[in-house]
């Protein structure tokens, strides 16, 4: 499945508390499981006005129709090309 790269601009994030941040995963969760398989949330990466999250979706409409059930902003998708790392350069 395709990886895709969301960022999400949201002031002040970095500054939320633990128990939203909760919440707000659990909505995600559960916007996951209503859309079925062909979209899996890996992980995501806060800092303070952004949150860069990482996907496995069949296409990016899924990944936008995640973001509008959720309530969440999608200002920016993109599909993975590849993937470097030190390991690369061995």
């Amino acid at each position: 499945m395709p990886k895709f790269v969301i960022e999400r601009d949201i002031e002040g994030l970095g500054a939320t508390p633990a128990d939203e941040m909760k919440a707000i995963a659990q909505r995600s969760a559960g916007v996951l499981r209503d859309l079925g398989p062909d979209v899996q949330w890996i992980e995501s990466y806060v800092t303070a006005d952004k949150m860069y999250c990482v996907y496995h979706a069949a296409d990016e409409a899924l990944v936008r129709e995640h973001a509008r059930l959720g309530g969440f902003p999608a200002d920016r998708v993109s599909e993975v090309a590849s993937v470097i790392s030190p390991v690369t350069a061995e």
